[in-house]
């Protein structure tokens, strides 16, 4: 582990750098928002390549509104309305997309400065959460892993309550395996380990149906490059102009298992992920355009990066038919999630 100064948010929190290195794979992680901000692996060549997008400056990962490889809580994600019932209570939230709530809030995890421990294989960061912080009920505390093994990033999960709460923890990476700042990735061949998909409403918010991928654009069972149905006339493609959606994954939750394996042909990386989580959001960077510029002066465009992000079901909370997110005192929020790296 090397640490390093990174810089210092506008209220003046000084900003560490992480640099962690294995066989085959070296990050860097940033305790503001617990950021993700540098991923490399070899590509067909040997030649190291990054494959995360990010920011050279605390004040762009602060500008941005993308969550660009962030630490997402307490709940990653949408909440239909801005508010939960939980018992005989209803919980208002901040409202920050639409009417609706969006990855944990005004100020969520992945702007808080999180507090970091060496690991024999990586680090621990570390970040409590009062109760009633952004809505929600409960003192939270949370630890977030990342680990490294050959060719391997590991991410895990905990999070613990003093009263019952809703929980949904993730990281907002994008992804580009032809390197962070080069074209768009629609070239990628990806297949997600998934049989059906939440369906969702033009605000991104679940209707509480569970459908089948079959004979839809949703259906990656099959190495498939993102670029070939994304502009199909197809409801759910129209309402988030390309794939912004929930799958869920094959297998049963709480045990690690595969849920997706992206390959990029032009530098013959592979992604090869698996979680203990129920869902992944696939996110294809619809939005990407207008944030500052990206690490050594890229400029991000629309569809220039994918994220996988691994959780519960957006508004879960509201559908009782979807595993459920709630947390209650005496348990441990705890999953894992895995991304391994070779070349094909």
């Amino acid at each position: 582990m090397k640490k390093e100064l990174f810089g210092y948010t506008a209220a003046g929190e000084a900003v560490e750098r992480i640099w962690l290195e294995g066989e085959g794979i070296r990050c860097g992680v940033l305790t503001y928002g617990g950021a993700l901000a540098a991923l490399e692996v070899p590509d067909r060549e040997g030649h190291p390549t990054d494959v995360v997008l990010g920011f050279d400056t605390v004040e762009d990962y602060q500008k941005q509104d993308k969550y660009i490889g962030a630490l997402i809580g307490r709940y990653a994600n949408r909440i239909g309305g801005s508010r939960f019932r939980l018992g005989n209570e209803t919980y208002p939230l901040y409202a920050n997309d639409g009417p609706n709530h969006l990855h944990g809030g005004k100020v969520g995890f992945d702007k808080k400065i999180w507090q970091v421990q060496e690991l024999p294989d990586g680090i621990s960061l570390s970040l409590h959460s009062p109760h009633m912080e952004e809505g929600y009920p409960g003192e939270l505390d949370v630890t977030v892993s990342y680990t490294l093994q050959p060719g391997q990033l590991t991410i895990h999960y905990q999070a613990r309550t003093d009263r019952e709460t809703v929980c949904n923890l993730t990281n907002h990476s994008y992804f580009n395996l032809g390197g962070q700042g080069s074209q768009a990735v629609l070239d990628h061949q990806l297949q997600l380990f998934a049989s059906a998909y939440t369906p969702a409403d033009p605000e991104s918010i679940p209707t509480g149906e569970i459908a089948p991928v079959e004979g839809t654009p949703m259906d990656f069972r099959r190495p498939t490059a993102i670029g070939a149905r994304i502009d199909q006339d197809f409801a759910p493609l129209r309402y988030a102009s390309g794939y912004d959606h929930n799958w869920i994954i094959d297998g049963p939750q709480g045990t690690l298992r595969p849920f997706a394996r992206v390959w990029c042909p032009r530098t013959g990386i592979l992604l090869e992920g698996s979680t203990t989580l129920p869902g992944v959001q696939l996110y294809t960077g619809n939005f990407l355009e207008g944030g500052p510029q990206g690490k050594g002066g890229a400029v991000y465009h629309n569809r220039d990066a994918f994220c996988l992000e691994t959780q519960f079901f957006p508004d879960a909370p509201n559908h009782e038919n979807f595993p459920s997110p709630v947390l209650r005192p005496g348990e441990v929020w705890d999953h894992t999630t895995v991304f391994r790296f070779s070349v094909e």
